[in-house]
């Protein structure tokens, strides 16, 4: 497996060590992907959340295994800047998203002759963390998160509640194109508000991981997933939203508990594209894995069989109508 040395390194997959020696290609960036999809005509090209990115992978890999014929290639590039830069340019066969496509980027992949379609693949937890070494929080409300985040809010933990440091925070989050960041600041800042803009943005959350376990005055949010493979590096903040502190955790968010910060995870693949018959397998094959415990092993929620069934036979109309016309 080939993979960006900027991105996050092979030990990050911890448990999942199938992942080595696939056919399975993590890169930075996809400026050859125009001309890598105009010359080898075996290959599914995949950019976008970074949230996704590992269920995506491991997905990839299986599949894979069964099929040397195709290979897969993956990028972090956020939700946003995957629609904007790769998929609704026809760069991309299939853009992970952590949240649903906005009506900009419908537009835009509508005046490029894209027509995204859309599979919830799985749920997340989206987690905030701090350093095990911050024994003072073990739970925040969810206005008191606002006020962390806010622009122009606290600065201080002691701005927060009076019996906590009166130390900085510092800030690690998600960059503005991407999806988490998107659905953080929509769930938690809202409408009257806007995400704070003084802080370490990342689209690797690696680097969120790294920043925070060292720091106790930091905080920072990310998908589930990240936080599951560093549970003794860093430290899940539970959050109240009116009815008690809730720890995010797989079983919370698939009971509905974990909120606001429960959420779906999409891929969406190219309409266009599903023309090809290597698209058509792999996105067969992902829809068919998104119900069961590969999406747990990653630590995600995975959609019950009703929904991976509903996602099947739209793939299925979708391809007739492909190759109908």
């Amino acid at each position: 497996m080939s993979r960006d040395p900027t991105g996050p390194p092979p030990a990050r997959l911890g448990r999942r060590h199938f992942l080595a020696g696939t056919a399975v290609a993590a890169t930075a960036g996809l400026s050859g992907c125009a001309r890598t999809m105009a010359g080898q005509a075996r290959e599914v090209n995949i950019a976008g959340s970074s949230t996704v990115f590992p269920i995506t992978e491991v997905v990839a890999s299986e599949f894979s295994k069964k099929r040397e014929d195709i290979t897969v290639s993956i990028s972090q590039t956020g939700t946003g800047g995957g629609f904007s830069n790769f998929f609704c340019p026809g760069m991309t066969d299939i853009n992970n998203a952590s949240r649903e496509i906005a009506d900009a980027e419908v537009e835009q992949c509508s005046e490029n002759g894209i027509e995204p379609v859309e599979f919830q693949i799985a749920t997340d937890a989206l987690t905030v963390v701090v350093s095990p070494e911050a024994n003072w929080v073990d739970c925040l409300t969810v206005e008191e998160l606002r006020e962390i985040w806010l622009e122009g809010g606290a600065r201080r933990w002691s701005d927060v509640r009076d019996d906590w440091p009166d130390q900085p925070f510092e800030f690690f989050g998600a960059d503005s194109t991407s999806g988490t960041y998107d659905y953080f600041s929509e769930a938690i800042i809202g409408e009257e508000g806007s995400h704070r803009t003084q802080y370490h943005a990342t689209e690797r959350d690696r680097t969120i991981v790294q920043g925070v376990q060292g720091n106790p005055y930091a905080i920072g949010y990310f998908g589930f997933a990240y936080y599951d493979e560093n549970p003794n590096q860093i430290k899940a903040v539970a959050i109240d939203d009116g009815n008690g502190c809730v720890e995010p955790s797989i079983e919370t968010a698939k009971q509905g508990e974990y909120t606001p910060l429960s959420r779906p995870l999409f891929i969406y693949a190219a309409k266009q594209a599903l023309e090809r018959p290597e698209v058509q397998d792999f996105v067969e094959f992902y829809l068919e894995q998104s119900a069961t415990d590969m999406v747990n092993e990653v630590g995600y929620v995975p959609v019950t069989e009703e929904v991976r069934d509903e996602n099947l036979e739209k793939l299925e109309t979708t391809i007739d109508e492909v190759t109908d016309e």
